[in-house]
């Protein structure tokens, strides 16, 4: 296949890493193995939640939808970035490059999925945001929208605990019921930029079910230093270049006023990268639903060369045959096999949910002793409307408060023996009197798991001081998948592409996935 004439091609290493900037051969989105095949983005529209696009750039206007943009903080039809100084409004018009960028003309580099288009949606750049003008923004011209891709979320102190309010929700479930003339609005969510001290599951928006949480890797595979981890990441795409660099290779991309930058980063970068091989994924079968673009996610991400640098997160297989860590989840965005894999893809079954049980009763705990709570269930077995067999999404709702809210660390175990830590330690956050109230703590871990059994729930202190002491008040458990095997209709020549795929069927053929 012919490469791309583009001038910083060569630097995209993003999309095809050759060893630049001292990166791992072939760690990248596999992006040009998706190419060969014919798929490049075509009638797929991603817009981008942000400080709005330079549409008039001369690598994004061919490729700029206009009929489905808008500027919510202008209230007009032209989301233009608001001119400063220091070009501090550049953020929306790079992330759109990264996916929508034009092939071959001659101008920076080229987009993940360069034949789609991009809108602009301008909410961020205001003195406030407000609960309906996020809901605005997440479900504008939803029929024609494919994905939103943000880049934002609560205030990354390692501090703050907040998400959507009532509106915006309501926008987002919406969103994924009705979007895309019913087969649901693909939302992607960076997971934050607030490093080892702060969680993503204390970010409502990123720690959605409804939203795919995506976290970034280095050119080397390991975390930068700014990425949050949490057990409701999906996956993860690219950032920087090696951490370690005083100068790091960062994402090639257009930036404002005709001009173009290396210096993108963060897991702003790594969002647009995930919506780019998504709508790649979407050309190849327009019939894909939200939560199948989930399940393609799981089943093709890839370990590749992605590691922990301080060993402190292994990678696990859960008990249905899936290799998750807690950083980068389900592993690297493969869009090649995920072309593959939609060509042939098959819906999944129906989605259910349960209340699996519940405890309302106060419990105190200190540093010396952890809280273990079990809550043993039967998955709602008895009641067909609600009955679950293999998990998608597990929901912890917890209230619990603590002498210093970010010493608690939580970790929910299945019956299957899958642990996953729902919060960890936060050392910035000192709140000391709101806690976590009805706090819906959530894991992708156990995905493709039977739910029956003893769920464990520890709760402990990650600190020293012998004072600390907690209250802990409810716990709630809901699980989220289907009543029927997800992957009985694919085809089993898919198991030569994702090999993942064939070790899922056969463990849901064993006893333990006894219906």
């Amino acid at each position: 296949m012919k490469l791309p004439t583009d001038p910083l091609f060569s630097k995209e290493w993003y999309i095809r890493n050759t060893g630049q900037a001292d990166g791992v051969k072939d760690l990248d989105l596999n992006v040009l193995s998706a190419w060969a095949q014919g798929i490049t983005g075509k009638g797929v529209t991603t817009a981008i939640m942000d400080d709005g696009i330079d549409y008039l750039h001369p690598d994004l206007s061919k490729n700029y939808n206009a009929e489905s943009s808008y500027d919510f903080s202008s209230n007009d039809p032209y989301p233009f970035p608001r001119y400063t100084d220091d070009w501090f409004n550049s953020h929306g018009t790079r992330c759109a490059g990264e996916i929508s960028a034009e092939r071959d003309n001659g101008i920076c580099g080229v987009g993940v999925a360069y034949d789609s288009k991009i809108a602009g949606l301008r909410m961020l750049d205001q003195p406030y945001m407000t609960d309906l003008i996020e809901a605005a923004a997440m479900s504008y011209d939803r029929d024609n929208i494919d994905i939103y891709s943000a880049s934002w979320g609560p205030t990354d102190d390692g501090r703050t605990v907040d998400g959507p309010r009532n509106e915006t929700m309501r926008a987002i479930v919406e969103g994924v019921n009705k979007g895309r003339k019913g087969k649901g609005s693909i939302y992607v969510w960076a997971s934050g930029d607030g490093g080892a001290a702060d969680d993503c599951n204390c970010d409502g928006y990123a720690a959605s079910m409804w939203t795919i949480s995506i976290n970034s890797a280095t050119n080397d595979g390991e975390t930068a230093s700014y990425d949050e981890s949490c057990s409701s990441t999906l996956a993860s795409t690219f950032s920087n270049g090696k951490a370690w660099f005083s100068l790091d290779a960062g994402v090639g991309t257009v930036d404002l006023y005709g001009q173009c930058t290396l210096h993108h980063s963060g897991t702003s970068a790594a969002a647009p990268e995930a919506a780019g091989v998504f709508a790649l994924a979407l050309e190849a079968n327009s019939n894909i639903g939200w939560r199948d673009m989930q399940h393609l996610t799981v089943l093709t991400s890839k370990r590749n060369h992605l590691h922990d640098r301080d060993r402190r997160h292994n990678w696990t297989i859960n008990g249905a045959g899936l290799e998750f860590n807690h950083l980068f989840g389900y592993g690297v965005l493969d869009a090649g096999d995920m072309v593959r894999v939609s060509k042939k893809w098959v819906n999944v079954p129906e989605r259910f949910h349960c209340i699996a049980g519940q405890i309302n009763k106060r419990y105190r705990f200190n540093v010396t002793k952890a809280l273990i709570l079990e809550i043993d269930t039967d998955a709602c077995k008895s009641d067909t409307g609600h009955r679950v067999n293999y998990l998608e999404h597990v929901q912890a709702f917890i209230s619990v408060k603590a002498s210093r809210r970010g010493d608690i660390t939580m970790f929910l175990t299945s019956p299957m023996g899958t642990t996953s830590m729902i919060l960890s330690h936060r050392p910035k956050d000192d709140d000391s009197t709101r806690g976590f109230t009805k706090w819906p703590f959530m894991t992708t871990h156990t995905w493709g798991e039977n739910p029956r059994g003893k769920w464990r729930l520890t709760v402990m202190f990650d600190t020293k001081d012998p004072l600390s002491q907690g209250i802990f008040s409810e716990w709630v458990l809901v699980l989220h998948g289907t009543q029927n095997r997800p992957y009985d209709k694919l085809s089993s020549s898919l198991e030569k592409i994702i090999p993942k795929l064939g070790v899922v069927k056969r463990q849901h053929a064993s006893e333990r996935f006894s219906q």
